[in-house]
């Protein structure tokens, strides 16, 4: 990757983190039971799972009822599907079953580890140019009108370069070896929406349990074990409902997820 390249995606990360910083200025943080930090969460103190328990997928339906982030019906807004900070939760997977179920299994979960959503580069560009010219206080304006109509400029660019070469990934890259995306696809209706809309975080939390795709996926070998052990980051929340819908769609395979509260 060329230097430009690197730089146009450092913007664009950069970019993407401070418009949704800027977008929950000023709201109101919605009532969570826990808190959380963004880079290690406590045992207890994490909403994945309650008192570091080992969730078992095979066996979820005595445990569903416990887990924090299941809602009834009755209070369909008891808990928010994200938290205002994304408190990344570290997991260690265990999939069990024989070794041509793993086999197949390996060969549906691997994908790139990306969402495709499509991004609106003009309302991006909007957006961005409002928020510099008038900045929620008691931040400053810093920039003339000018000014902020060629930096927004800018990172749209910047977006729109970064976005492209992700989406292009998707399909083709196998790098990811427990995909979400892969797993339960996300509908093209929904992609539409875009990642921040709320009818999209809603899909997202009702159909993965988690609204962000996993980061630092990886997979590692124990000797003499027919299973697949899986190491990733969640946005929040464990997967749960991903996991869940595995279990039914894969009944010969164990499914066996445990919140790690900080390890690596």
């Amino acid at each position: 990757m060329t230097r430009a390249a690197v730089n146009a995606a450092a913007a664009a990360d950069a970019l993407l983190a401070w418009l949704e910083a800027q977008t929950r200025v000023g709201a109101k943080a919605a009532p969570m039971k826990s808190e959380g930090c963004p880079a290690k969460a406590t045992p207890g103190g994490s909403p994945g799972l309650p008192d570091g328990r080992t969730l078992d997928v095979t066996t979820l339906a005595p445990v569903a009822g416990q887990h924090p982030a299941k809602r009834t019906e009755a209070e369909p807004q008891a808990m928010p599907m994200r938290l205002t900070h994304t408190d990344w939760l570290h997991h260690r997977l265990a999939i069990r079953g024989t070794a041509d179920q793993l086999t197949a299994f390996r060969h549906a979960a691997a994908g790139a580890g990306i969402i495709p959503w499509q991004i609106d580069l003009d309302r991006l560009e909007e957006d961005v140019f409002h928020l510099l010219v008038a900045p929620p206080p008691p931040q400053p304006r810093t920039l003339s009108v000018a000014g902020a109509q060629v930096l927004a400029g800018q990172l749209r660019e910047a977006v729109g370069r970064r976005h492209e070469r992700a989406v292009a990934c998707v399909g083709a890259s196998q790098a990811c070896p427990f995909d979400l995306h892969a797993l339960v696809p996300v509908p093209d209706h929904v992609l539409k929406f875009g990642p921040g809309d709320p009818k999209a975080l809603t899909w997202l939390w009702e159909h993965w349990g988690t609204t962000q795709s996993l980061r630092h996926v990886s997979e590692g070998v124990v000797a003499g074990q027919d299973a697949i052990h899986v190491t990733f980051w969640s946005a929040d929340w464990t997967p749960w409902r991903v996991l869940e819908s595995l279990a039914e769609r894969w009944p010969g395979l164990r499914f066996n997820v445990r919140p790690t509260y900080g390890e690596s």
